[in-house]
Order: structure tokens, then C-alpha cells, then sequence
């Protein structure tokens, strides 16, 4: 499991794994429970690249979102 500190947003940290190149599992530390719950579902199965694709730029305030800041992670550690 990786673990990811967010920066400006209201999550904390994102903890993932990838599995050849798959994200294995997501969760998504703070923030608003359904839609962090909702997307640690959407991206469980998917391929990083298309998650990445996905969710990269996504803003919600600060210029970043917690979409966007796991695509950052993936982009660093996957």
C-alpha cells in the first residue's frame, strides 16, 4: 500500500495499490465520504493510465480536487 499526503484539499492522504499497472485498491482519507467513496470504487479495477486520464485537472477549490489528487499520486507512484 502507498500512501500519498494531499495538499488543498479536504482529504489528508490517499492510500493505493497498483497491480501490474491496476489499481488494486484506493481509500481516500477525509474529505466528503460519498463522493471519496464513489470514486474509490469508479477507479478499483482500472488501469492507472485511464484513471490518471480521468480524473487529471478535476478542481474543486485551490486549483486541485481529490480526484485530481490521486491522479497526481498514480502519476508519481504508479
Amino acid at each position: 500500500m502507498t500512501s500519498f499526503k494531499t495538499s488543498g484539499t479536504c482529504s489528508k492522504e490517499i492510500q493505493y495499490e497498483v497491480v501490474d499497472g491496476t489499481v488494486a485498491s484506493c481509500k481516500i482519507i477525509g474529505g466528503c465520504p460519498g463522493n471519496t467513496q464513489g470514486v474509490e470504487r469508479l477507479v478499483k479495477g482500472r488501469k492507472v493510465e485511464d484513471v490518471i486520464a480521468l480524473l487529471k485537472g478535476i478542481q474543486c477549490r485551490n486549483g486541485t480536487s481529490c480526484p485530481d489528487q490521486l491522479a497526481r499520486a498514480l502519476e508519481g507512484n504508479g
